[in-house]
């Protein structure tokens, strides 16, 4: 085998074409006075081409240079090719603030509504980027996200744990992307800050023997306030859903949500028991618009109008504790089957693999169910 055919001399007298140097480096020249140098690799049975510059830029010297260093690697089962692209590949350092805008991005499809409503961006956009949002992703540790978060850490832990869970998430995206980041900076900054002093407040309710009293005394007053709250009690739907609900979703005894409405962002059946229905048509009778209970310039209530009925009235409890006691009235006098109870509160009971299957959404039962609740709320 020949080596070193070429030199610096009889490459400048060549004409175009593709000349040998020995070792599978050759010289490719489209015209006389330049051209560019390429080596000849086999792997895994296949032929493929490696250029190593321009020649006369690339000297014939520094070519065979190249054409060692990627034979070498060949031998070492490393293709040349691959680790020279792997090593152009450049990563942008990020702020922070880039970062997470980059790692919401991504989850925006797992989010409902595409996360338009802001509370995935929320406790960053308060907590974390005012503060941080310049500083290169790949310079937070620990120590850093200890001297951020301790100020709140307790005073107000629900957006604490939210923000660091977010940047946790953030700090895997950034690894995705190949940066030099501490994906451990997150879990070693909550043992720094230690446990939350925090108390889970869940939303005062009514007890479900308390229900039909207070029911009934409803059904006495007239005003939106009070038709919502009835038509959130007999469906146990949730707050906004009642308040946003417009005419379109109801039909003759089915409300028909649709899934940018719903907490799981899944469109459901709702079954309107016969006191559900006579609010629907009260308010068919007197609704200005298309809102079902219309409020101030012709918008839906405020998520205010039916906590501040409960409140005049001197109760501590809130419209949305009406789920919790639905559900406790239903563990307690009836034999319903766990899925039928949560199927109810519009929680998903099925997982993936049974949703694929059991197609149903239980509404038969589910209207049975809420028709005993109905004749326990009129007894």
């Amino acid at each position: 085998m020949r080596l070193n055919v070429l030199t610096h001399l009889v490459a400048r007298k060549l004409e175009a074409g593709k000349y040998a140097d020995g070792q599978g480096l050759w010289l490719v020249k489209r015209e006389r006075a330049t051209g560019k140098w390429v080596l000849r690799l086999a792997r895994d049975g296949t032929r493929r081409e490696m250029g190593l510059g321009r020649w006369p830029d690339v000297s014939i010297a520094e070519a065979r240079e190249r054409a060692a260093e990627a034979r070498k690697l060949d031998r070492d089962n490393v293709c040349p090719i691959e680790a020279r692209r792997k090593a152009r590949r450049v990563v942008k350092r990020l702020t922070v603030r880039e970062a997470v805008e980059g790692c919401f991005a991504a989850l925006q499809a797992e989010l409902k509504d595409d996360g338009r409503a802001g509370r995935w961006m929320s406790p960053l956009s308060v907590h974390v980027l005012p503060k941080i949002g310049k500083r290169a992703i790949e310079d937070l540790d620990q120590h850093a996200l200890k001297d951020l978060f301790e100020p709140i850490w307790h005073a107000k832990p629900e957006a604490a744990a939210k923000a660091l869970n977010r940047l946790n998430l953030t700090m895997k995206h950034c690894v995705a992307l190949g940066l030099d980041v501490d994906l451990q900076a997150t879990m070693k900054a909550r043992v720094l800050l230690g446990k939350q002093r925090h108390t889970t407040q869940h939303i005062p309710a009514l007890s479900y023997e308390e229900a039909p009293a207070f029911y009934k005394a409803l059904s006495k007053q007239n005003g939106v306030a009070s038709w919502a709250l009835r038509l959130l009690i007999l469906t146990i739907a949730r707050t906004s859903e009642v308040r946003l609900a417009s005419f379109s979703e109801f039909g003759p005894d089915i409300w028909n949500l649709p899934g940018d409405r719903t907490k799981t962002g899944v469109s459901r059946r709702v079954p309107l028991v016969r006191e559900a229905v006579k609010v629907v048509n009260l308010c068919r009778e007197t609704s200005p618009n298309e809102w079902l209970f219309s409020g101030y310039r012709s918008r839906p209530i405020s998520d205010m109008a039916m906590s501040s009925l409960m409140r005049r009235q001197g109760l501590e409890a809130r419209p949305h504790g009406f789920r919790a006691t639905f559900r406790t009235w239903v563990e307690e006098q009836t034999d319903t089957p766990f899925e039928v109870k949560e199927a109810c509160l519009g929680h998903a009971v099925d997982s993936e693999t049974v949703g694929a299957y059991q197609r149903s959404d239980r509404l038969a039962k589910r209207r049975a169910l809420l028709e005993q609740w109905e004749k326990f709320l009129l007894t």
